[in-house]
């Protein structure tokens, strides 16, 4: 990777207010809102004892990283394509993939301070306990960073112009949502939808990390969604991904 490339990307992204709001700020944002409701912290036995705060605290982890690679990466990638900045890249000794390598860093640096900034919140404001199986929470956060750049990716491959990209991820944008549990979350879904919805990569991703939350090893199965998809996605990306 390019350092002088990634440099520039990292202060092109902080000048970006709404891209820092959406991916950075707004999941906590979320999480705050939905923690002041006084029924979201009352323990329910259907929940397994849980509180609603609680199941929330991982839908709001993801939420960070399916806005970036949905919304705001295609919509940038694609708008380098139409200016023609990368095919003029292509003349110099900075190649394309740099830029590309680049950009997949610095969403995936600010989806991670999402989540993190998600966990404290829900710690400090709620009493959210840490997740318990720290190591396997981690490898599923980042298979699930790296689903949601690759799924970025083949959105940006498909999509001629900026506009179109917006429109296709805001098409997909809800479905992988309503998957990561944001509408119903998981443990609430009836148990063939929860079935289905784990074979997506942010229902997976959900049950990977409630499991890790919960002091379980996420289920490998799980995981081998997250890395199924990612493999997949990123193969696709790859195969019609154009620089001009």
């Amino acid at each position: 990777m390019h350092p002088g490339v990634l440099r520039t990307e990292i202060r092109l992204f902080r000048r970006e207010p709404g891209a820092l709001f959406w991916i950075v700020c707004f999941p906590a944002l979320l999480l705050a809102i939905l923690g002041s409701i006084p029924s979201f912290r009352e323990h329910d036995e259907a929940l397994g004892g849980l509180r609603l705060v609680d199941t929330y605290v991982p839908v709001t982890v993801l939420l960070g990283m399916i806005l970036g690679g949905l919304q705001a990466m295609p919509q940038v990638l694609t708008g380098y394509r139409e200016r023609g900045i990368l095919r003029r890249m292509s003349t110099t000794p900075v190649r394309p993939a740099a830029l590309l390598l680049a950009h997949m860093v610095v969403f995936a640096g600010a989806a991670l301070v999402s989540a993190l900034l998600a966990l404290l919140l829900g710690r400090l404001a709620f009493g959210v306990r840490l997740p318990a199986q720290g190591f396997g929470y981690a490898l599923a956060l980042l298979l699930a960073v790296a689903a949601a750049l690759a799924l970025g990716s083949l959105v940006s491959a498909l999509t001629p112009t900026s506009r179109i990209a917006g429109a296709v991820g805001s098409a997909v944008l809800f479905p992988m949502m309503f998957c990561a549990g944001l509408w119903v979350p998981v443990q609430s879904m009836p148990d063939l939808l929860a079935r289905i919805v784990g074979w997506t990569p942010f229902g997976a991703a959900a049950q990977a990390l409630n499991g890790a939350a919960a002091g379980h090893w996420p289920g490998w199965s799980h995981l081998g969604v997250l890395a199924a998809w990612t493999v997949l996605l990123t193969a696709g990306a790859a195969r019609w991904f154009r620089w001009e």
